[in-house]
């Protein structure tokens, strides 16, 4: 164990005033005193803002999944899942490692038997798995709205099926959280495979090239076609066919949406040709959440039409100027080949080179569904499942569950097994023709709740907690989180040796100088302007139509295979990431420097 070390988890005190709102996430969420034996680190990739207590589900569901796959399924010989924990609605992860050789010797064997049988099927089992897919989102649009009569209808009766609507309340809820479970299944079915055949490939060439850059190797499987690449292809789209029309003097930045729809619906054939171009691209491509899928309030482009809309202006603008609005993936791909064809004339045998052929033949196989299936699972599935949860909080609404001044969306201020008991509250009185109980007991503890998520947003959470391991041997861990030993010493420096330097990982190479902005959550996108260098915890694939407004990126989590380094290499972006403190360190406004081949950003001027 090293003896540098962050704060242990019980340091970590909750914030005064927040404590029954930290009490009512479940039992086994909270840190308890043997967990400062273990390390953690803050989960802001994929949960950078203090999380609802019904949004947790995100998390929980997804490492129900995670653990199961990992640990039961695949049987991944020295990583099973993940352990959870929140505080102050920040999440702490921290993986479940196997270290006696005889279980890995156990596991491997298990796990090459599995594992081969979807590399030899990728194809095939891949193509299953979409009918699959679309398969549950149909079943979860079908579900009906609840909703409770004054009296059962007739037919209830006479049609032998004497079931009143009070339990449908039951059903349709336990389908949705049954499906939703079902989703994260899917969802792991391939993913740690497809990040398997990477992490081979990754160790093979760092094995046989020493010298090889984690970006060389990152660049070998760049160039890739991915469903969640498909939402900004269309945003061009919709830009190119509006020039075409004649209707783009329509788009402008800060424009009325609803006003500027009902504009083209008038003014002629053209208008309404693009409005029905808008509505191929609706569906199914702008099923996308504004953020990464994991919180009620990040809405779909179909929910929200702002983000496409903000970026219909730049994209216009560049068409009209005859300039190529392509996602360079020709270029990428010719690079590629390049790499994998130099690096292979340094094998030294036959052997060699076969082993290498077949391992980035398997990557480039593969990996697309590392970034593919977020289209269906974490956006599509997560924004249809939090808005039938929406039709709940409509419900609940109705009978004054949330008081007088309440809204549908304090539906998300519960946790999934309250939300239950509430529906079964309304359930009882619906049945016995009483009052329920909700409107007295729920409106206080939702407005105690909201202002502890306003409160816990004011406060910064540590990066990591607990004794820094001497070695952090999950790859999984070093090339999506972006944690290393390097890394996290880092973190821990105080700022004496450079106070003006950040290190992380080289994402993708470029050297740029800029004004930094800072964005610490979906709602603050809106105040990128052209040329900015984009500085956030963690960013996701559907901000790429932001992208053409920005000169590089700079995270505070992620490694070379995290979505930001994905997609900053797949729009040739300069960008480093997992740099730890980077939305603390730079002030919005600040001038800044990023090296995307060397992994860091300098301080030049502050704001």
């Amino acid at each position: 164990m090293s003896d540098k070390s962050f704060a242990l988890p019980s340091s970590i005190k909750v914030i005064e005033g927040t404590e029954a709102a930290q009490a009512a996430y479940p039992y086994y969420t909270q840190f308890v005193p043997e967990d400062d034996q273990k390390f953690w680190f803050y989960n802001s990739m994929h949960f950078p803002e203090p999380m609802h207590h019904f949004d947790m589900i995100t998390a929980e569901a997804a490492y129900v999944a995670m653990g199961a796959f990992n640990t039961r399924v695949h049987c991944l010989p020295t990583a099973k899942g993940v352990d959870h924990r929140i505080i102050n609605g920040r999440v702490y992860i921290g993986g479940v490692v196997v270290t006696d050789p005889d279980e890995i010797a156990e596991r491997v064997a298990e796990f090459q038997q599995r594992a081969g049988h979807y590399y030899e099927n990728w194809e095939s089992l891949y193509d299953q798995w979409k009918v699959k897919m679309k398969a549950l989102i149909a079943e979860a649009q079908a579900l009906p709205n609840p909703s409770l009569p004054d009296y059962e209808p007739l037919e209830t009766i006479t049609e032998g099926d004497a079931v009143p609507a009070s339990h449908d309340l039951l059903k349709i809820y336990q389908q949705q959280i049954e499906g939703y479970h079902r989703m994260w299944h899917h969802h792991f079915e391939f993913l740690l495979l497809g990040y398997g055949a990477y992490m081979t490939f990754f160790g093979f060439c760092k094995k046989a090239f020493p010298e090889i850059s984690d970006q060389a190797i990152s660049r070998m499987v760049a160039g890739m076609e991915a469903e969640i690449f498909r939402p900004d292809e269309e945003v061009k789209r919709l830009a190119r066919r509006a020039v075409e029309l004649g209707v783009d003097h329509h788009f402008t930045d800060d424009v009325n949406i609803e006003q500027v729809l009902s504009d083209l619906d008038k003014v002629s054939g053209k208008g309404k040709e693009w409005l029905a171009d808008l509505e191929e691209s609706r569906n199914p491509w702008f099923n996308v959440s504004s953020g990464d899928g994991f919180y009620h309030y990040h809405r779909s482009w179909n929910d929200d039409l702002s983000l496409p809309f903000a970026a219909l202006p730049g994209y216009i603008a560049k068409v009209k100027a005859g300039e190529n609005i392509e996602r360079p993936t020709a270029q990428l791909i010719e690079e590629r080949e390049q790499l994998v064809a130099d690096y292979r004339e340094l094998l030294d045998t036959d052997e060699d080179r076969a082993t290498y052929d077949q391992l980035i033949e398997l990557a480039h196989r593969v990996f697309p569904y590392v970034e593919g299936h977020k289209f269906y699972c974490e956006h599509w599935y997560t924004n249809l499942f939090f808005n039938k949860i929406r039709e709940f909080g409509r419900l609940l609404l109705a009978h004054g569950f949330f008081g007088a001044e309440g809204q549908e969306e304090d539906v998300f201020n519960l946790t999934q097994y309250e939300l239950e008991s509430a529906i079964i509250d309304l359930m009882l009185a619906w049945g016995v023709g009483a009052g329920p109980r909700g409107p007295v007991y729920w409106p206080a503890i939702i407005a105690e709740r909201k202002a502890a998520i306003a409160e816990w947003s004011k406060h910064p959470t540590p990066p990591a907690l607990g004794n820094v391991p001497e070695a952090i041997d999950d790859p999984a861990i070093n090339m999506l989180w972006g944690i290393t030993r390097e890394n996290l010493d880092s973190w821990l420096d105080d700022g004496t040796e450079n106070p003006n330097e950040l290190k992380g990982f080289a994402a993708c190479s470029g050297v740029v100088e800029g004004t930094a902005r800072v964005v610490k959550s979906v709602s603050e996108i809106g105040r990128i302007q052209q040329g900015d260098i984009l500085v956030c915890q963690v960013t996701n694939p559907t901000w790429s139509p932001l992208f053409q407004k920005i000169s590089a990126a700079v995270s505070d989590i992620g490694g070379s295979m995290s979505h930001m380094a994905i997609v900053a290499r797949e729009y040739n972006l300069p960008a480093v990431v997992g740099t730890g403190l980077a939305t603390v360190k730079i002030k919005d406004g600040a001038r800044i420097r990023v090296d995307g081949g060397k992994g860091t950003v300098s301080i030049l001027e502050d704001a």
